[in-house]
């Protein structure tokens, strides 16, 4: 691939080739990169893909013709993007032993959030994500999905208690540094002392630091820590279904937009796309 150009892997909607952007089809047979006229052979970039599999994709199965058609009328077609806008964020995930599943599905769809929001601005993300005895990790702030998804690669859950007041701690330390514009907490369970959660939570609301946390499973008691998070920050909470990775793709997307471009660019995506996700308490 030459210097010029990079490839953003999107799963589902569009990848960016450069500055430019060519359909993706949406089933896990057909994830590769298309540049024009050619495929850009190289496994590091999707997530969750055996060698195997990528090479036996079919390039076939896809019109090329219509690919160069697509490509004709978006050369042709200026894109405006908003310059000097830009957001970082914290992508948080509890990696204890019963998030596997979710890890995997979060391991596939985290580059959305960097195409969507490409769009608009700049978006620069941190993984942070707990599991184990007390192992913590909190990576780079990044601009570049395979950064993020190098992080995350060989990456297994492992059994231990959640560690939710150091992630809120690290967010806090990091904002003091530099702003952040939102924090994602990805989890099942809360296991730690919930008034100084509280604490945490509202020392981030009060410095304008919000906390979209999403919950899955039946866990009441985390979903209620969850909850309180993000009421007490200025976030938003939303639950989810891993076994449903369309529903987290979308909510990431939304959040990334709403870091880079705040709740008046969210809005605009929510209507453009004829749906609304995260929604924000009016007192927010």
């Amino acid at each position: 691939m030459g210097s010029s150009e990079f490839a953003v892997p999107v799963f589902g909607g569009y990848s960016a080739i450069g500055q430019r952007v060519v359909p993706r089809p949406n089933s896990d047979a057909d994830r590769f990169f298309l540049k024009r006229g050619t495929r850009v052979e190289d496994s590091r970039w999707i997530a969750g893909m055996s060698e195997k599999k990528y090479k036996s994709t079919a390039v076939s199965s896809l019109r090329m013709s219509e690919v160069e058609a697509f490509l004709d009328k978006v050369d042709r077609t200026p894109v405006v993007r908003s310059a000097g806008r830009s957001g970082r964020l914290i992508f948080a995930l509890d990696a204890t032993a019963s998030r596997q599943a979710t890890w995997d599905v979060a391991m596939d769809i985290q580059a959305q959030m960097f195409a969507e929001s490409s769009l608009i601005g700049r978006l620069s993300v941190q993984l942070v994500y707990y599991r184990g005895f007390q192992e913590f990790f909190a990576g780079q702030f990044s601009s570049d999905p395979a950064h993020i998804l190098r992080d995350m690669a060989g990456v297994y859950c492992v059994g231990g208690r959640t560690q939710i007041t150091q992630v809120l701690r690290h967010a806090l330390k990091e904002h003091k540094n530099a702003k952040v514009d939102a924090l994602i907490l990805v989890g099942d369970a809360c296991e730690e002392n919930i008034d100084l959660i509280a604490d945490l939570a509202g020392q981030m609301g009060v410095n304008s630091l919000p906390v979209f946390t999403f919950h899955e499973g039946p866990d009441v008691e985390g979903r209620r820590a969850f909850e309180e998070i993000s009421r007490l920050s200025g976030g938003v909470f939303s639950a989810f279904d891993s076994s449903s990775p369309e529903t987290l793709r979308r909510l990431l997307s939304e959040v990334a937009i709403f870091a880079v471009g705040g709740k008046d660019e969210l809005r605009r995506f929510q209507k453009q796309n004829g749906q609304r996700l995260i929604r924000f308490d009016q007192r927010n």
